[in-house]
């Protein structure tokens, strides 16, 4: 199963950075920038909040309902005419549910990595998000996964695309909680895009390069 990274560098990934560009007025190669470590953070964090009867129950429930994979069949419409305020609003409330109290602290962070002012980088994570809901929801369908473990699985595979897959998906994860108290996104700030002095090589530095930055 390829990764989330390699969907940004195939065709559908190419027009949501452009579609996404062209929303927030923002480059395409700072818009791929963001996304490239934007997308694995949300799905790292979802991934965590599935590891949870009840969080695992109500990524399903989204997945086979609003979020079953449809907006990515007219992508071309979505951006076409800008990108419905429905969707951004859409788009606000995955963020608040999957990062909860570290959304700023996340936005922030990627702004100070890839140069895009954090309103602006809220703004390309709004776009994204229920397009990154919609590409798990067709992968749910497609896979005919039902239960926690196949959505797991799933995540996982996602997350571990190509030959360091387990190395990838153990990084991503070990930032999300790097002090083991069980907070999602505790560190992100000091851990993988840099700020403080918190290991500068280990897990940073790794997740630096994992990130091309």
């Amino acid at each position: 199963m390829s990764g989330i990274l390699d969907l940004l560098s195939g065709p559908m990934g190419q027009q949501l950075v452009r579609g996404v560009a062209g929303q927030t007025g923002q480059s395409t190669d700072k818009t791929g920038s963001v996304l490239s470590m934007a997308l694995p953070v949300l799905m790292g964090a979802m991934k965590r909040n599935a590891s949870s009867p009840d969080g695992a129950q109500g990524l399903m429930n989204a997945l086979s309902g609003k979020h079953d994979g449809g907006i990515l069949d007219d992508l071309g419409g979505l951006f076409g005419g800008g990108v419905d305020q429905s969707v951004m609003d859409d788009g606000a409330g995955i963020l608040g549910h999957v990062l909860g109290g570290k959304q700023s602290q996340v936005q922030n962070a990627l702004s100070q990595k890839s140069g895009v002012d954090a309103s602006a980088v809220g703004d390309i994570l709004k776009v994204a998000a229920p397009i990154l809901m919609g590409f798990l929801g067709k992968q749910t369908r497609q896979q005919n996964i039902s239960d926690s473990n196949g959505l797991g699985n799933m995540l996982g595979g996602l997350l571990g695309g190509g030959g360091s897959g387990a190395q990838e998906q153990s990084l991503i994860e070990a930032f999300l909680d790097s002090d083991g108290d069980g907070s999602i996104l505790d560190d992100v700030a000091g851990m993988v895009l840099g700020g403080g002095n918190q290991k500068k090589g280990g897990l940073g530095g790794l997740l630096g390069g994992l990130f091309g930055k």
